[in-house]
């Protein structure tokens, strides 16, 4: 009984990762297109290719399963990738919006992070191996990708950062009566 439950969990846990990978294919080059950053944009265009292959993965999963991967809708990837349009349209300046563009990124590989490394352990525990070795795979590819997400940011924040002193050095507060 246990392991009908877990399996059960355990596709439903697949169709959200699956709705949240299609998801993501549409989003990636819409923050590609937004970034100002080069190296960010090439990192936005390269996780697109592996994202695709991700939900191929999952349709092979599902194959070997006889199941549908359709059906469920990821609300959690659709309010992170919200998030990212909104940081988008809010956000003028290009080194605050690449900044802005590599948190939204991260968030949503930590998201993905922790449902792939469920699902793995699932797989893991309901002995499907072959599904346990694309799901260890994808893992693995998402936290490559955010550890080069970490390596951008800690240029482009930095980037952010000093525009952010030279505006400030460049346009002195106004007096008091000014603002006013």
């Amino acid at each position: 009984m246990k392991e009908n439950r877990l399996k059960h969990l355990y596709l439903e846990e697949l169709k959200d990762l699956y709705n949240a990978e299609n998801q993501l294919i549409k989003a990636l080059p819409k923050m590609a297109k937004a970034s100002t950053s080069a190296e960010l944009r090439t990192a936005f265009e390269k996780h697109l290719e592996q994202t695709k292959e991700h939900a191929a993965r999952l349709e092979r999963i599902f194959k070997a399963l006889g199941e549908n991967p359709k059906g469920k809708h990821c609300k959690g990837m659709e309010g992170l990738i919200e998030e990212g349009s909104e940081m988008i349209q809010e956000v003028s300046e290009s080194e605050e919006l690449d900044a802005g563009l590599i948190s939204s990124a991260q968030r949503v590989e930590h998201y993905e992070m922790a449902g792939y490394g469920c699902v793995t352990t699932y797989a893991k525990l309901l002995g499907e191996n072959d599904a346990m070795s694309l799901l260890r795979q994808t893992l693995e590819e998402e936290k490559t990708t955010d550890k080069k997400l970490t390596e951008l940011a800690n240029a482009i924040n930095l980037e952010a950062a000093e525009s952010s002193d030279s505006e400030v050095a460049q346009h002195p507060k106004k007096s008091k009566a000014a603002r006013m």
